[in-house]
């Protein structure tokens, strides 16, 4: 991985953090993106140097702004004329039944889960040389209760990369499925992210193989 260019979304904290982590260890250039904690952004950026990353940027994105989309992907490429591997990690949760969900809350689940990750891989895709890593959910493989727009949101991350592997010969694309993860979004409750990153980084470096388009789901390899 040394000298690759890595563009995580949503790696402020979380499974995005301890993925950028792993690359970090191997030596890549890393391109780090915050929505709304900056200041958390910059803790990983320092650590990812720490760890030995050859570069780390660190850039704010919001993938319900089709400005901003555009403009991370620009910035990456200006700096590093090329994205080896995209890892679209960012993501956003309501948990709580449908009859509760705000309209708000609904269009933000769809929007960044599944409009924003489809927007950001369609103008990357010119840069990405390797692979495109979605982060899906064991919640995109079956339905839960409160879950029902996240669900939603995840069923069609696993759809969209199914097709985007048929459609594209020269990239390969893959659904790496977490179970319940203690991050900010479940209260802290679940796996250690850094275990999930680990598998990331396994599907990233070819350790973990599988024809594009298929899903990984993390409890088979912790």
């Amino acid at each position: 991985m040394r000298g690759k260019v890595v563009l995580i979304t949503g790696s402020s904290i979380g499974i995005g953090r301890h993925t950028a982590y792993e690359f970090a260890k191997a030596g890549a250039n890393l391109v780090i993106t915050y929505y709304k904690d900056k200041e958390e952004g910059e803790k990983t950026k320092l650590r990812c140097l720490e760890l030995g990353a050859e570069d780390v940027s660190l850039l704010h994105l919001n993938l319900m702004d089709n400005e901003s989309i555009v403009r991370c992907v620009q910035e990456t490429a200006e700096r590093y004329g090329r994205i080896d591997i995209l890892i679209n990690n960012a993501g956003v949760l309501a948990w709580k039944p449908l009859r509760e969900q705000s309209f708000e809350e609904i269009g933000e689940q769809v929007r960044v889960n599944l409009e924003g990750l489809i927007k950001l891989t369609k103008v990357a895709l010119p840069y990405i040389r390797e692979m495109v890593i979605n982060i899906g959910s064991g919640a995109g493989k079956r339905g839960f209760a409160e879950l029902t727009t996240y669900c939603a949101t995840k069923f069609g991350v696993r759809g969209f990369t199914q097709a985007l592997a048929q459609e594209e010969d020269r990239v390969k694309a893959y659904v790496v499925n977490p179970g319940m993860t203690a991050t900010r979004m479940t209260n802290f409750v679940g796996a250690d992210p850094s275990e999930i990153a680990r598998v990331i980084y396994r599907v990233a470096s070819g350790d973990i193989s599988k024809p594009s388009g298929s899903d990984v789901d993390v409890w088979d390899y912790l």
